[in-house]
Formats: structure tokens, sequence, C-alpha cells
């Protein structure tokens, strides 16, 4: 029986499954009734308003859903009818065309509902241009679109009130599962036999703290967003409570108590490190626990074998300290990791029984994108009308490519040629590796799909077997389009086959006219990122060097502050933290884009790589240091930790190593030396100098670096 309940469990809290039956009851209701009711020709106009309505869909409370239903059908409204109006005056047409697509993408300054909004209002337009001739008035195909963008967003809504915070229970339950691989990544660092200086692992650790990172990100304003609406619910404070603790263990995971190369050679013929990887691979998997926890929202149970491996632990270390007695330095350095990693087991042990904030706290911690006055809608308008502001360059853009393959298709009289203006749209990003990534998978999408296409429609030739294709391919196009963008594409030229099918349109013919529309399309895109001021990623480096540095040395800053006035996880201590992280993942995602574009000198990207290693190895510091910083330190350490914490803040505001560098370095070892053998001092003396030394060990490097990648 409780096999029997928890099978249940996991089906309705399936995210999969009701995704499924939202997209299957959405394109079943905007296909089947139209042909019950005889008028088949309806399903194209209602099929492309859910598939609209689909992809201007965002998760919010119930309040700001309805608000955004409003919205989108207001902005499709201007976008469809005016497309009908003008379409029979060419020069009138190209002025609102161009008009409008600076305008809607514009409207993305005010936020992501907004610019989400503008898409789809962009891409509405553009199905309303591709389905112009199916109807004899200007009314019914832009009605029908609408409503079938209404059908969708009722449909969603419905399903949001059944589960009102399932998204976010996801979306927490994603951070743990990333902060798990987090931890797993961790482990490998407690490797003795490596020999290449942790290289690749150190890599791997990057690239899953950004994905961690991300996952916050994504959490965070759906969880803020929901503690608006459901304040009084425990479910939603609970919920709030798990992410900061999250937040916490990524702290103190994030953090490096020393070079993990001189644990690996000292303890190479020790089980020391082995005990401490299989510590944090185990917590790895209490996270995973967790995380389907959530997700079935059901009460995380802590395993008790913890205990006993950190008393495993624990006695391995005496031991070594009885054998070796001259590496006292090493030896606070295990105490400090072994008492880092007891802290996240109390943190996830403790879970379920930590005290939730209070109303004054999680006021301090909401994030409010709404607008609430005019003076916000044009302040931040205004910020962006200017040649800097990526938006608006992208925005002027879209507009000459929008321009551009309407008349291409005007002079040229190509059949469905409006599919070039719909093929820019989604292909054309504001970057150019991303656009010419979207431009692979789109031409090989549509050359999948039309592959498939033109046999299914001989094999399934009735309107029957068409229509339920029509609801298998839309679904299935939504199923991948996160994930797998040519698969998806593939899907969506499915569904227009099938619905063009239905019209008694050749599938040949509309096989030819996709694919020459495509490949228009995706020229005109890459020819527009390309050479209409290319947001060539490089040039943004110096101005992304500067911001990591300033953030850096603002969570340092705070840190500090706290080892003066005692540990607080206020709203600026966690901001600073988390524009750390952020920084540091946006130099990655930076970086990363760099190497897809053309001509790009591999000595930058080499230098980039090691600066993002770099970072990384800092926060790991910085972390440590944010990790201990509820206990405290005596008034001569806290001391030198201010004066070290200006200097090396003002090093990484200047950029440039002075003459005194040396001198500190050697007066800070001194006193690490003279902490090491004196045992009245709390050990957090030690590792707050000992971080403070590892940080002024890569300072030379990593300041010449980012001197370097500016100039």
């Amino acid at each position: 029986m409780h096999a029997f309940i928890l099978t249940l469990r996991k089906v309705f809290y399936s995210s999969n499954l009701l995704f499924s039956l939202r997209m299957l009851i959405s394109l079943t209701g905007s296909t089947l009734v139209p042909w019950y009711l005889g008028h088949t020709s309806l399903v194209i106009p209602l099929t492309l308003g859910v598939v609209a309505a689909g992809l201007t869909e965002i998760d919010t409370r119930p309040l700001s859903r309805c608000i955004n239903i409003i919205l989108t059908l207001f902005c499709f409204s201007i976008a469809t009818f005016s497309v009908e109006w003008l379409f029979d005056y060419p020069a009138l047409f190209i002025v609102g065309l161009m008009s409008s697509t600076f305008i809607f993408i514009m409207l993305g300054a005010l936020g992501q509902r907004y610019g989400v909004i503008a898409f789809g209002s962009l891409l509405i337009a553009a199905y309303t241009m591709l389905g112009h001739n199916l109807y004899t008035d200007n009314y019914t195909l832009p009605c029908f679109l609408l409503l079938g963008t209404l059908w969708y967003s009722i449909v969603s809504f419905i399903e949001s009130i059944i589960q009102p915070i399932r998204t976010t229970q996801q979306g927490l339950s994603y951070c743990f599962l990333k902060l798990a691989q987090y931890l797993d990544d961790k482990a490998a660092m407690f490797d003795p036999d490596e020999t290449n200086h942790f290289i690749k692992q150190t890599q791997q650790l990057a690239d899953s703290n950004n994905q961690l990172i991300n996952a916050f990100n994504q959490t965070k304003s759906t969880l803020f967003n929901r503690l608006k609406s459901y304040r009084g619910q425990s479910s939603v404070k609970k919920m709030l409570n798990y992410y900061f603790v999250a937040q916490d263990i990524h702290e103190r995971a994030s953090s490096s108590h020393s070079n993990y190369q001189i644990l690996s050679q000292h303890f190479k013929h020790s089980d020391i490190l082995f005990r401490f990887a299989r510590i944090l691979n185990l917590q790895g998997k209490a996270c995973t626990k967790l995380a389907v926890s959530i997700k079935l929202n059901q009460t995380y149970q802590h395993d008790p074998l913890f205990v006993h491996y950190f008393s495993y632990l624990e006695e391995a270390i005496k031991q070594y300290q009885i054998r070796d007695k001259n590496n006292a330095l090493l030896v606070k350095s295990l105490q400090s990791l072994y008492q880092n990693l007891l802290s996240i087991d109390l943190l996830l042990a403790n879970i379920d029984t930590e005290q939730h904030l209070s109303k004054e706290q999680e006021d301090n911690q909401l994030v409010d994108e709404e607008l609430t006055s005019f003076h916000d809608i044009f302040s931040k308008i205004k910020r962006n009308l200017t040649i800097k502001s990526a938006l608006f360059r992208h925005a002027i853009r879209m507009s000459l490519v929008l321009f551009v393959g309407y008349m291409v298709l005007s002079f040229f009289q190509l059949t469905h040629g409006y599919w070039i203006i719909l093929t820019s749209l989604f292909v054309c990003q504001p970057n150019y590796s991303t656009t010419k990534h979207r431009l692979k998978l789109r031409v090989i999408g549509t050359l999948l799909g039309i592959i498939i296409g033109i046999p299914l429609t001989y094999l399934f030739p009735s309107v029957e077997e068409q229509l339920v294709l029509i609801i298998i391919t839309g679904w299935l196009f939504f199923l991948f389009k996160n994930s797998q963008y040519a698969y998806a594409t593939a899907f969506i030229t499915l569904l227009v086959f099938f619905s063009f099918s239905l019209i008694g349109e050749s599938s040949i013919s509309v096989a030819i006219s996709r694919i020459i529309a495509t490949l228009i399309g995706c020229f005109i895109a890459w020819f527009a990122v390309s050479f209409i001021w290319p947001d060539w990623k490089f040039r943004n480096l110096p101005k992304l060097i500067d911001r990591v540095c300033h953030d850096d040395s603002h969570y340092l800053a705070l840190i500090g502050s706290q080892y003066l006035s005692g540990k607080t996880n206020d709203p600026q201590y966690r901001l600073a933290r988390r524009a750390a992280h952020d920084s540091n993942a946006d130099l990655s995602s930076l970086i990363s884009l760099m190497t897809k574009e053309p001509h790009m000198n591999p000595i930058v990207i080499d230098q980039g790589f090691r600066l993002l290693t770099l970072n990384h190895t800092l926060i790991s510091y910085l972390s440590t240091l944010g990790a201990h910083r509820d206990k405290g330190i005596s008034p001569h350490t806290l001391e030198l930790f201010d004066d070290l914490s200006v200097y090396i803040i003002n090093l990484l505001t200047d950029k440039k190593l002075d003459e005194k560098y040396q001198l500190i370095k050697k007066s800070t070892t001194d006193y690490i030396e003279t902490l090491s053998f004196n045992d009245n001092l709390a050990n957090n003396d030690l590792l707050v100098m000992q971080q403070l030394v590892l940080i002024l060990d890569i300072l030379p490097e990593l300041i010449a670096l980012a001197g370097s990648l500016k100039s």
C-alpha cells in the first residue's frame, strides 16, 4: 500500500506529466473542437494561438498571472489586428513592422514579463502574416489567434490553481540536485593520486558552480514571488528557508582551506583524503535525497550513518596529529575542514527544524520587479535609449532584419515567404555565437522535419489522423523546446506540414517553401549579427573584469565587517555573496561565447580561462572566510585582517602590484608561524590569516591577467 501511494505521489508531482496534460488539453481543444463543429480551417489559427501563448508563459502567482493574461491579449491584439489592417498598404505596413518591432523589443527593458510578452507579440504578428490569405475578411484570423491564446491561458491558469507552488518546488528541487553535483565535483578535489595540479577537476568544479548559481537565480524570483501571495503558508516559508540553507551549504562547500595539490602530495599514502571525499559524496547523495523529498512534498530524513563517518574522520585526523607533530599548520587546516563539513551536516540534519524567517526578514529578502509608476517605466526605457545598450542595438538590428525579410519575399513573390520573417525572429539573438548555434539547429531541425513529414502526410492522409498528429507534434515541440532545439524545430515543422495539409496544400510545395524560407531567414539573421553592430563579447570583457573585481572586493569587505560585528545573514551580505558568484558565472559565460566568435585570438581565450580559474579560487578562499565568520578572532588578528583586506581591495581596484607586496606577504607569513605555535589563540585566527595568505599568493597572476585583458 505504501509503495502504491508513493507511486501516485510521484505521478501527481511529476512536472513532465502535468506539463504534458496541459499541452495535450490545450492542443486537443484547438484541433478537435473546431473539427467536431465542422470548421476544420479554424484549427490553424487556434493552434498557432496556443503555440504563441505557450512560448510566452511566465510562472508567477495567480494575481500576476491574471495581469499577464490581460497584457498578453492586449499586446497580441495590437500586433495581429495591425498586421491585418495594414497588410494591403505596403508602405504603411513596412513602417508599422519596423516601428512595432523596435517598440516591442525595447519593452524588454521593463523586465522579463514584458520581454516575453513582446516576443510573443512579434510571433503572433508573424503568424498573422503567414495566414493572411486563409480567410476573406480581416477579423477571423486575428480573433481565432486570440481565442487560441485565451484557451491556453485558461488551461494553464486552472493548472496553477490546482498546484500553485509546484513550479517553485521543482525549481528548489533542481537547486539541490545541482548542489549535489557540486559536492560530488568538490569531492574529486580530494584525490591523493592527482599529479596535474587539479586542472581538469577545477574546471569541472567551476562549471558545476556556474550551473548551481544559475539554478539559484532561476528559483529566486519565482520563490520570492510566491511569498508575496502565500506569506501565511508554512510550506512557502519552509521553501524559502530551504533556499537560504542551500546557499549557506554552497558557501561552505565552495570554501578552500588549503592548497589541494599540497594535500594530495602530503597524504598520498594516507586514507584521510578518501574520508573527506566520502563524506562530500554522501552529502551530495543527501542533497539528491532532499531534492526528491522537496519534489514529492515529503519530509526529509537525514542518514544517521553520518555520525559514524565523522567520528572515523576525526579519529584519523587525531592519529595523524600524534604521528606528525611538526605539521601544526596542516593539522589545523584539516581540523577547520572537518568543522566545515560538520557544519554542512548540521544544516542538512536540521533543515526541517530551522527557525523560519521573521516577516521583517522576508520583506527584506523580496525582490520586487513590479513597475509601480510611469516614472519607473520612463526611466528604464530611457536608460536603454542609447547605442551603448545591447537591447537598443538588438531592437534596431531586428527592425532591419524583418524589413529585409519583407523586401526579399515581396520582390521574389515567394510562396509562404513570411516564414523568412518567422525564421529570423526565432534565430536572430543578441549575440553572434548564440545566433550561429541556433542557425545550425534550425536548419538541421527543418530538414529532419521535412524528411519525416513528407512520407507521414501520405501514410496518414485522413483529416482525423492528421489532427492527432498535430496534437502529438505540438506536444513534442513544447517538450523539447528548452532542451533540444533541433528536435523542437523538427516537430514544429511537422505541425506546419499537417496543418497546411488540412487545407489541401501539397506537402512537396510546403517543404520547398519551408526550406527556401529557412535558409534565407537564417542568412539574414547571420548577416545582421555579423555586420549590424555585432555584439562581440570581447568588447564587454574589460567592463566585466571591473565588475568581477568590484564584487569580489565588496564580498571581502562585508566578510571583514562581520568578523568585527558578528555573523548575520542579512540581505546585504547575501546580495554581496551572490553578486560575487553571479559575476564569476557571467565571466564564464562570456569567455565561452568568445570561443565561438570568429577571428578570436587563442591567447586571449587561454588568458580568459586562466583568469576564470583564479577568480573561482579567490571566491573559494573568500567563502572560507565567510563560512567561519561566526567564530571570533583576537583584536590583533582582526586589525591585521582589516589592513590586509583594504590592501587586497586596493590591488583588485587598481589592478597593479606595488612594491609593498613582498613585505606584506612576508610579515603575514611570519605572523602565521607565530600563531601555529601559540595554542592559547583560537584556531580561527590561524585559519583567517592562512586564507589571506592564500589570496595573496594568487593575486599577482590574477591582477596581471586582469590588467592584460582590460588593455
